[in-house]
């Protein structure tokens, strides 16, 4: 079988659907090699010296893991010179990170979750980047917050990469979802599946229980009609599947189906969520929806909320379409 590379795939996309110009390519090879060097790091571990806390709190109060720092510290400095970017945001940092007069300015802005699931990093657990690609408003002079606050239909590009026991790349510009493996010898990305297309009929969940008892009554509703199995209305028995990293249960959800679900509840009922709306609920909706599925925060489609502030947080419902529509007409309807 002819491998194709992950640049050969991009280069043969703009030809067929001219929707990759060169610096848009530039810039996915170049979040690629990044992720290519995080990879790296994260296979080291302790052997890296790369585990552990750092002893710092992040924008959003979290505690910070040396392999946070360190991925953000990657992506920073591999996307910097390129002449690709207006600016960059990162779920680890306070404000937008504008790039040094001394190198050239790209018209795409690329917004990134550096090390998903960090909670996982120290006992070996699948953890992963998720990355999604804006383009500068026109007309911009030097960029703000403000321009960076577009709805996640206006993606050009969205994806992840996955660090497991392969290394993956998950990849959207709009045309359908890929997967890229990573092939340690040759250090390339290598097109391992097309079209990926999440199945319509699902017996799988994810959903932290441990909160069930600050559910509001739309999630309670829906999760006890999965727990009654083949006597309940769904007449059928679910399974449940937690791994505590954003990537791993989408990833997951891409190949065998599924509904990821992190809802708002009454434990800070002035939060709208958890999850960050721009690094993770926007570039996760983008994949979900490309590969047939769909993505909501209950009441309304994520790719269509108006963002107000870079680090704004969202509910999250995403996966098989039939499952997130009846969890979202259960919101709907209360």
């Amino acid at each position: 079988m002819k491998r194709i590379s992950l640049t050969q795939y991009l280069v043969e996309e703009q030809r067929l659907n001219n929707n990759i110009p060169a610096e848009l390519r530039l810039l996915i090879e170049v979040v690629a090699r990044a992720c290519k060097t995080i990879s790296h790091a994260v296979g080291k571990g302790a052997l890296g010296e790369v585990l552990g806390s750092a002893e710092t709190e992040n924008i959003q109060g979290e505690v910070q893991k040396k392999l946070d720092i360190l991925s953000n510290e990657i992506l920073l400095e591999a996307n910097e010179w390129g002449g690709h970017l207006a600016a960059m945001a990162s779920e680890e940092m306070e404000s937008i990170h504008l790039i040094p007069n001394r190198y050239p300015k790209g018209e795409y802005m690329l917004l990134f979750d550096p090390l998903d699931g960090s909670s996982n990093i120290d006992i070996n657990v699948t953890i992963g980047t998720i990355f999604s690609v804006l383009k500068a408003p026109e007309g911009m002079g030097t960029p703000t917050e403000q321009d960076f606050l577009q709805p996640g239909s206006k993606q050009v590009a969205a994806g992840y990469a996955i660090y497991g026991p392969q290394t993956m790349l998950i990849l959207t510009t709009g045309q359908g979802v890929n997967c890229f493996t990573l092939d340690r010898e040759m250090g390339s990305w290598v097109l391992t599946q097309r079209h990926m297309q999440i199945p319509a009929e699902t017996q799988e969940y994810a959903i932290n229980a441990s909160n069930a008892r600050h559910w509001y009554p739309p999630v309670s509703r829906y999760i006890n009609e999965l727990l009654a199995g083949t006597e309940g209305p769904r007449g059928k028995n679910f399974n449940t599947r937690w791994i505590a990293a954003m990537v791993t249960d989408v990833h997951r959800i891409l190949n065998r189906g599924g509904i990821f679900m992190y809802p708002a509840d009454a434990r800070e009922p002035d939060k709208a969520g958890k999850l960050r709306l721009m690094y993770e609920a926007n570039p996760m909706a983008m994949l979900v929806e490309q590969a047939g599925g769909a993505a909501t925060n209950g009441k309304q489609r994520i790719l269509d909320i108006q963002p107000e502030k870079l680090h704004q947080r969202v509910a999250v419902f995403l996966g098989s379409k039939s499952e997130v529509e009846r969890v979202t007409s259960y919101h709907e309807s209360q």
